[in-house]
């Protein structure tokens, strides 16, 4: 005999869950607060550092209800209302995946302002290599931040069956 399963939605999983455990939503709230906030921590020890180390500091795990003018990436648009994120300056782009030889004079944009500026050798910078610290940190962590937060599901599943 096959097992089958019907994919209904999130909202449909959520409200099961929540009548067999009632303490699911909170339990996983805080696993995804901790996990962004660890996530934060791991990416500020290996961001790059510059001069006032302010990039450095400017990591940090909210949730995303919080910061709705962020726009967020690498991901679509979520509903779940305790999702949590991490948040850093918006140089973090051009930090983690470097910037080409670009002209930073006045006009510097256009065809005319690039031969230009070529041809003076001024208002030209030369790019900045990639310094990769994101994405593979949150590679590295994304596991054991799945296991942190289906334990916390686990933890208030057991808790409803008075097993815990």
């Amino acid at each position: 005999m096959a097992i089958t399963a019907e994919l209904k939605g999130r909202d449909a999983l959520m409200r099961r869950l929540s009548q067999l455990a009632p303490n699911v939503e909170k339990y996983a709230a805080e696993a995804k607060l901790e996990v962004a906030d660890e996530a934060a921590e791991l990416m500020r020890e290996r961001a790059p550092t510059g001069a006032t180390l302010e990039y450095r500091e400017s990591f940090s795990g909210e949730l995303l209800a919080n910061n709705p003018n962020k726009q967020q990436v690498g991901l679509s648009q979520t509903k779940d209302p305790s999702a949590a994120g991490v948040f850093a300056q918006y140089i973090w782009r051009f930090l983690e995946f470097g910037t080409g030889p670009h002209s930073t004079a006045k006009g510097g944009g256009t065809i005319l302002g690039k031969k230009n500026a070529a041809a003076s050798g001024k208002g030209m910078h030369p790019g900045t290599a990639a310094q990769p610290h994101i994405f593979p940190t949150w590679r590295a962590y994304k596991k054991k931040a799945s296991a942190r937060i289906r334990a916390a599901v686990n933890k208030a599943v057991r808790e409803a069956m008075g097993k815990g």
